[in-house]
């Protein structure tokens, strides 16, 4: 089974995938920490993260296995990300590693921006996660204190609202639903309620198919 998350930044996606992952024995990737691994090769070089032939290098070279995740998670490079992700020639280069991985048996849960729509148009089921924009800076801001970083709120909502609109309007597989995707609000829902509710989804997906 292939279970394919997708929303906007700090919209609990990636708390979700983990938990479904876990509950259903399968394997978990979140697709966010790639681009965001791609775009730290690039600062930590010195180069800009819209410097596609560089991003694109950085992307075929790419080892998952050594994933720094705290240093992934930080604010400059999750904006960096979000120019990289745009890249057409990136996500191309991305794509056949996240198809593998998600076909490998037993099957996984994918989350992203594009996973419903590109990576996996036809995975069993499809959520999209969706928050209020200030609900998910306060989350973020609360993550990145959690992990050390110096944050102000107001800036984290800023960056929020940037990125929403740069990967809803990119060329490149734009941030969007799935026609046929369950939408799923967290504004108002805990860690828990969003996961009870992300299991409600799958398993009416499930018994449908059953009696289809």
């Amino acid at each position: 089974m292939i279970i394919a998350i997708d929303g906007p930044a700090a919209s609990g996606k990636g708390t979700l995938g983990k938990q479904l992952a876990l509950h259903y024995g399968l394997r978990h990737l979140d697709t966010g920490l790639i681009y965001r691994a791609v775009a730290k090769v690039l600062l930590d070089a010195g180069h800009s993260p819209a410097n596609s032939a560089r991003a694109v290098a950085a992307a075929e070279a790419l080892d998952p296995t050594g994933f720094d995740e705290p240093a992934l998670k930080s604010q400059a490079v999750g904006e960096a990300a979000s120019v990289v992700s745009a890249i057409p020639e990136v996500r191309g280069a991305l794509l056949a590693f996240q198809r593998a991985f998600g076909r490998t048996p037993p099957g996984a849960v994918l989350d992203g921006r594009d996973i419903g729509t590109v990576i996996f148009p036809d995975a069993e089921v499809k959520i999209y996660v969706v928050a209020a924009p200030e609900v998910r800076a306060g989350r973020r801001a609360a993550e990145l204190a959690r992990a050390g970083h110096k944050v102000i709120e107001a800036d984290v909502l800023a960056d929020i609202r940037r990125r929403d609109e740069r990967d809803s309007q990119r060329a490149a597989a734009p941030l969007k639903p799935a026609n046929d995707a369950h939408l799923l609000d967290t504004t108002h829902l805990d860690i828990d309620a969003a996961f009870r509710a992300a299991i409600d989804i799958v398993e009416a997906v499930r018994a449908g198919r059953k009696r289809g």
